[in-house]
């Protein structure tokens, strides 16, 4: 049963990982927004690849009319923000409850 609860750790621990990394693409994504930075920079063509099929199905779905605002990236990250808090922590005490 050890092999079980060390999978679910690992697989939680990975999952948080690779959520706070890509909540630190979107900040990063917003901020190079804001400064108007190179579009053909690869480190900003990076960082439009990998949020923007997110960001548009969430641009979708929330009103524009905000004044000209993008609300998306706010929106992604409090979505990570709660996947982290209700999804990886439930992974790990179901880790633990079987050890």
């Amino acid at each position: 049963m050890f092999v079980v609860n060390n999978f679910l750790m690992a697989v939680a621990k990975l999952l948080d990982f690779l959520l706070t990394l890509y909540m630190w693409a979107i900040i990063g994504r917003a901020v190079i927004s804001w400064v108007g930075a190179d579009p053909y920079n690869p480190i900003v063509r990076f960082l439009v690849e990998i949020t923007e099929p997110v960001l548009s199905r969430i641009r979708r779905v929330l009103p524009v009319s905000m004044g000209g605002m993008d609300f998306s990236p706010m929106v992604l990250i409090l979505i990570i923000i709660f996947v982290q808090s209700f999804l990886v922590q439930t992974l790990k005490q179901i880790a633990m409850g079987m050890g």
